[in-house]
């Protein structure tokens, strides 16, 4: 007689996890008396910004904390019935990868960029199923097809650098499938990813687990995509569980203020309007990036790739134009030839000025006017500088004032970008997301550009300090008059930051227009599949191909 599935215990069971860093000036407890279950093909949300203690409490369960600095004073978490905590190294690596896997945040940090994708797909099923090559080279090519990885035969050979983002991510997927676990750890799987890929990803991760019956744990600051993919929903804050529930119910009736606060920070607001008579600060007409493909051992020139072929815009002063579109669609490359750091070609206008074909020396001074706030705030900080030394780094290059101006400047500035000018002795490393972000923003602005480029710069961060972003960056655009190149694969964040809406795919400008226009009435069918894969969070049939 089979045993009773309801006195089977929970697939998970995590009880009472307290984990605690020993670090220099003393100790933190960063998760603190932390419980819940998760079932057997249940798919349990883990919210909360970052901090909170989410992904601190994922990695306890695989127990790939940085161990002995970081400890666990009391607790308990069980996997089928077993004590996986204080486990020694030779269980553990039996149990991850096998029967327990995870997907991380970041693709192009997790993935080896020294191995091919069959080598990294291929060593969990060496490892735990000891297949020959042969049939691991098979199951490889079985599991990218699973993901939905074009030509699979021939993309096991590839890097990761030679795949796109969502290609990455989907390989990601594959590796933790390769065992059929149990239970799936998401570490904010689609954080970096388009909408369309976002949804695209979402989905099969819901149709490999009713495949599989595996459980997963999600974990995400995106509440959107909980309200669709997720049973029951987990929020923490400050190392601790402040609220459970069905899905439904926290989302309808959430009762602790934190979860209140979280579900009421969804991008909103709009911009002011743009003056009358506002002058253009920035042209381009026809404008044309190609990479040539080339192959051999004379490397020889066989095609070209049209990362961007024949846009052309105009960007007046108080304007944000937001630009959107999948991974590859061309809208980084629009922006650094808007910079002049790519070679184009058709007509590049600053100011009124035609600026193609100058020289990078021609270029350095009208520099000034252009400047860019890229999408991780912690990589593009160097972590050798202290925030003063980082905002005033464009300010010494030009030249500008003396080293007591520069000081005051950079002062006044991180003060308009809400930091305490005391803090320009810190380093980076120091701050949290939003705060680097704001450093970010003050390089930036701290050599009173006309143009900035914003590329995806609220994606890497919490919602609630994407809406101060976003809030901080319209005030900014008021009281300057900036114009804004807004590259965001995030349509709440176009909707509530821009004036106009240009939609590119494969390099071209497949629709352009007004904001509300864009949003009410899209015209053409790939603008309708972006739409639809945002509001829905679903992926949408019959997305237009090339």
């Amino acid at each position: 007689m089979s045993p009773d599935p309801r006195s089977a215990p929970p697939l998970l069971e995590v009880e009472d996890l307290w984990v605690r860093f020993h670090l220099e000036g003393g100790t933190v407890d960063a998760v603190r008396g932390v419980s819940f279950t998760v079932e057997r093909g249940e798919t349990v949300a883990l919210v909360g910004e970052s901090g909170s203690g989410k992904s601190v409490t994922a990695l306890s369960i695989l127990q790939l904390l940085p161990y002995p600095r970081a400890e666990h004073p009391r607790g308990s978490i069980r996997f089928k019935g077993e004590e996986l905590l204080g486990r020694p190294e030779a269980f553990m690596r039996r149990i991850r990868g096998d029967r327990i896997a995870m997907i991380f945040q970041e693709p192009m940090t997790a993935l080896n960029p020294l191995h091919t994708v069959e080598r990294q797909i291929g060593e969990a099923l060496l490892l735990h199923r000891r297949m020959s090559r042969d049939e691991v080279r098979a199951r490889v090519v079985e599991l990218l097809r699973l993901v939905g990885i074009p030509d699979p035969e021939e993309r096991r050979l590839a890097y990761p650098h030679q795949l796109s983002g969502g290609q990455r991510q989907r390989v990601m997927i594959a590796m933790a499938l390769a065992n059929e676990p149990d239970l799936l750890i998401a570490d904010e799987p689609t954080t970096a990813v388009d909408v369309t890929i976002q949804a695209q990803i979402l989905r099969l991760l819901q149709d490999l687990q009713r495949r599989m019956g595996m459980a997963i744990l999600l974990i995400t600051h995106d509440l959107t995509i909980v309200r669709h993919v997720a049973q029951r929903v987990l929020v923490m804050t400050e190392g601790a569980l402040v609220e459970s529930g069905p899905v439904a119910r926290v989302f309808a009736a959430p009762r602790h203020p934190y979860t209140q606060r979280l579900l009421a920070a969804e991008p909103r607001g709009r911009p002011a309007p743009v003056r009358e008579g506002a002058p253009a600060v920035a042209e381009l007409r026809d404008l044309k990036v190609h990479f040539p493909i080339q192959r051999g051992l004379l490397r020889r020139t066989v095609g070209w790739v049209k990362a961007v072929d024949g846009v052309s815009l105009s960007l007046r002063a108080g304007e944000t134009l937001g630009v959107v579109g999948e991974s590859g669609s061309g809208k980084t490359t629009l922006g650094l030839a808007l910079l002049r750091l790519l070679p184009s070609t058709g007509v590049v206008r600053i100011s009124g000025v035609d600026v193609q074909g100058w020289t990078w020396r021609q270029l350095r001074p009208l520099r000034r006017q252009m400047q860019i706030v890229f999408q991780d705030p912690f990589g593009s900080l160097s972590p050798r500088m202290s925030v003063g030394q980082i905002v005033e780094e464009g300010l010494a290059i030009h030249g500008i004032g003396t080293k007591e101006e520069r000081a005051r400047k950079v002062a006044k500035v991180l003060e308009e970008v809400g930091l305490d000018p005391e803090w320009m002795h810190r380093y980076p490393h120091e701050f949290s997301g939003g705060q680097r972000q704001r450093i970010a923003i003050a390089r930036a602005l701290v050599l009173e550009p006309r143009i900035v480029v914003l590329d995806e710069p609220t994606s890497a961060l919490d919602m609630s300090v994407q809406a101060q972003i976003l809030d901080l960056l319209r005030s900014l655009q008021e009281k300057r008059g900036l114009a804004y190149l807004f590259i965001s694969h995030d349509l709440r964040v176009i909707r509530a930051t821009s004036h106009r809406v240009m939609v590119m795919k494969d390099g071209v400008v497949v629709e352009e227009g007004p904001v509300e226009r864009i949003f009410e009435d899209p015209r053409h069918p790939y603008t309708r599949a972006l739409l639809a894969a945002a509001l829905r969070v679903e992926a949408v049939e019959g997305v237009v191909k090339a």
